[in-house]
């Protein structure tokens, strides 16, 4: 998972709970259960950054669900929000670019993948941002939960930061890699894809997405799963959170 931080040029703001809400409960950090109204009265309370989650829907072997990327960043984008204190969440981008259609590449070889070109997708990233900074919002923070497109995601930031006079920053995450092998786990169990790591970390934030009677080597697989457990996965989830809360506060801070 990277992040990326764009500087905007507007305002700021934060913390009104819905009407609706009952008052013993934390108020919701996603803009999609805001009204416009509410939104914009976090804008005037100073709220300044808006995290954009970027997942994907692709193929995960046959023990883990194809929403995957989704589900896994709104909820690691949910807990960053609430650690930031002034942030809220934007709706997660669930269409980026997994390969060709004809002839089939990639996880399009597998059923349940959608892919869009990476021009769409970049377009697509581009006017969220630009939706996001007219309405008030100075710091936008592109999060993905998927490597493949990182490189359309700095492409995009490069592009609005120097639009924008800002400096775009990621959050690296290789540490959760260097831990495992620190354990005695393979790379080859590791593995990039619905492998050891990435069903861990699965396991430990939508348990429900994992079918745990199929941990095990299959077709679409890039590792071995069998011994993935919510422990090792909860202590990816903790760093994740860790270094892309540190990373945005560094991107954001101004003088």
């Amino acid at each position: 998972m990277a992040a990326l931080a764009l500087r905007a040029l507007a305002c700021v703001l934060f913390m009104a709970a819905s009407l609706t809400a009952r008052a013993d409960a934390p108020a919701s950090v996603f803009l999609e259960d805001l009204t416009s109204p509410e939104l914009a009265a976090r804008i005037r309370a100073g709220t300044t950054t808006v995290i954009v989650p970027v997942g994907g829907t692709e193929q995960n072997g046959a023990h883990m669900a194809l929403g995957k990327h989704n589900v896994r960043v709104r909820l690691l984008s949910e807990r960053i929000a609430r650690a930031l204190g002034t942030a809220v969440v934007a709706p997660v981008i669930a269409y980026v670019p997994e390969g060709s259609v004809n002839p089939p590449t990639g996880h399009m070889r597998y059923p349940g993948t959608i892919t869009v070109p990476p021009d769409v997708y970049r377009s697509v990233i581009e006017s969220a941002a630009r939706s996001l900074r007219l309405a008030g919002f100075r710091d936008i923070v592109l999060l993905g939960d998927s490597g493949d497109y990182q490189k359309d995601n700095v492409t995009v930031a490069a592009k609005l930061g120097k639009e924008w006079a800002a400096s775009p920053v990621r959050a690296a995450t290789s540490e959760f890699s260097d831990s495992l092998r620190k354990q005695g786990f393979s790379d080859a169990e590791i593995g990039p894809h619905a492998g050891l790591a990435d069903t861990s970390l699965m396991l430990a934030v939508s348990p429900s997405l994992v079918r745990a009677d199929r941990l095990q080597k299959s077709d679409g697989v890039t590792g071995d799963p069998q011994r993935a457990s919510a422990q090792l996965g909860q202590s990816a989830a903790d760093v994740i959170v860790l270094q892309t809360v540190a990373a945005i506060r560094a991107a954001t801070q101004r003088k």
